[in-house]
């Protein structure tokens, strides 16, 4: 057993365990389901009920009292982060339900129809979606304005609702890796100690051209076979989303946003449909609640059980061996340091399932790793934001997923390989790090 000497918290493989215990159930269970030809196959298990087993042992695995253990995960399952989690998730599924209800995302499906041709659908999905990211600073705000929409797009179309979420899923993380106000960036310029500027200039030679690669995937891509003829509608209901995207670019909290778009709502089916009552309004809204209760629930279980394997050492035991591992190449060689980094971040998404803490958890150690490699700061922040936004739009566990399938109602495991900006982005970072890319030139003094 090894000791992190920076945290002073004792490194042990034994507390990754309870996490594996939780993917086996998960993600076996659907693999095995769907193998079969089980429909819904990653629905048969509750994710929340697979969490349970990986509780308990957690909590067996624990080093002290239970009333202790039991502390911990409160501790970890009440974290600010999953606190304004479970909001979003609770308030994006009243406002996808009351906008619904009333008929706006009908309407708002049929203005685009009649405005963009159904080959365009899935490039502007994503542009929308990268725009208001990078205006708000989530992904997460951001799926749970875009998403409602984009589903709505695949009932009017024959776009599969894969297609139209990945669209959604990848736009948010591309605005989400380059915003400035965005948590990821914060954390990973301050982690290296450099400017928000300084990480951008890096950061966008990398992520523009992965974007712009992956609009001409969706521009070239077939959708558009047996499509409907648009409707007329009544413009006035497209109010709530017009006014959730403005005020998306106005920096006003998420959760504001998102109040404001369901009481708009409401108030637009009380004044345009004539069978909208507020007690209509009122099973709206909890059944957006009932909804998401579910990944909420999962968020919560998740949080608490990763506050118990990092206080038994868990990830602390995993960036050891990483380090470990690059620690094997002769120092100064700055392309194994900065595989080293993405390792670290990678691994530490993976354990968490959050990319901001994710960033904070590697941050200290991928900083000795660029001392000790000789690397650039600047590139060292801009890697960690990228490759925790890469992880955190592919990991079938992680919040975005859950909200987006939750919204769309199909599986985070089939969704996956249909974000192709992830996948993307990955492969121009790997590139940046293997051919040096880019190469900036220091500004002079004066």
């Amino acid at each position: 057993m090894t000791t992190d000497a920076t945290n002073q918290v004792p490194a042990r493989a034994l507390a990754l365990l309870p996490l594996l215990v939780f993917l086996t159930l998960f993600l076996g269970s659907g693999l095995y389901h769907s193998l079969i030809g089980t429909d819904f196959a990653f629905y048969q298990i509750k994710a929340p009920v697979a969490a349970l087993p990986a509780i308990i042992l957690a909590i067996l695995l624990y080093k002290g009292q239970i009333n202790s253990a039991i502390d911990t995960f409160l501790q970890g399952a009440s974290h600010a982060n999953l606190i304004l989690m479970f909001m979003v998730f609770m308030l994006a599924g009243a406002f996808a339900s009351v906008s619904s209800a009333i008929g706006s995302v009908d309407a708002t499906v049929q203005l685009g129809l009649s405005i963009i041709a159904p080959e365009f659908v899935l490039p502007m999905l994503f542009i929308v979606a990268g725009f208001i990211a990078t205006a708000m600073g989530t992904s997460m705000g951001t799926i749970a304005a875009c998403a409602p929409i984009a589903f709505g797009f695949t009932q009017a179309t024959d776009i599969t609702p894969v297609y139209a979420i990945g669209a959604v899923v990848g736009g948010a993380m591309f605005g989400d890796n380059l915003s400035m106000i965005s948590d990821t960036t914060i954390a990973a310029t301050s982690s290296q100690h450099v400017q928000l500027r300084d990480k951008f200039k890096i950061n966008v030679w990398i992520a523009v051209p992965a974007a712009f690669l992956t609009l001409l995937v969706y521009a070239f891509s077939s959708h558009d076979a047996q499509t409907m003829t648009s409707q007329a509608t009544n413009l006035w209901l497209i109010l709530p989303y017009l006014v959730v995207f403005v005020l998306a670019f106005s920096r006003l909290h998420v959760l504001a946003v998102l109040t404001v778009g369901i009481l708009l709502s409401a108030l637009m089916g009380l004044i345009i449909q004539a069978d909208i009552t507020l007690l209509k309004l009122n099973d709206a809204v909890y059944a957006g609640f009932v909804g998401m209760f579910e990944v909420a629930l999962l968020s919560m279980f998740l949080g608490g059980l990763s506050a118990l394997m990092q206080k038994e050492g868990g990830l602390h035991w995993l960036i050891a061996q990483i380090y470990r591992f690059i620690g094997l190449f002769k120092v100064g060689t700055q392309r194994a340091g900065e595989i080293g980094v993405c390792c670290l971040v990678i691994f530490a998404n993976l354990f968490v399932a959050n990319n901001t803490v994710a960033i904070i958890l590697s941050g200290d150690m991928a900083r000795e790793v660029a001392k000790e490699y000789g690397l650039d700061p600047k590139r060292v922040a801009a890697l960690l934001d990228i490759f925790s936004c890469v992880t955190q739009g592919l990991i079938p566990y992680g919040a975005q997923l859950l909200l987006a399938c939750s919204i769309a109602k199909i599986s985070p495991i089939e969704l996956i390989s249909h974000i192709y900006y992830c996948w993307i982005l990955a492969i121009f970072a790997i590139m940046a790090i293997l051919f040096g890319y880019p190469r900036l030139k220091e500004p002079t003094p004066a």
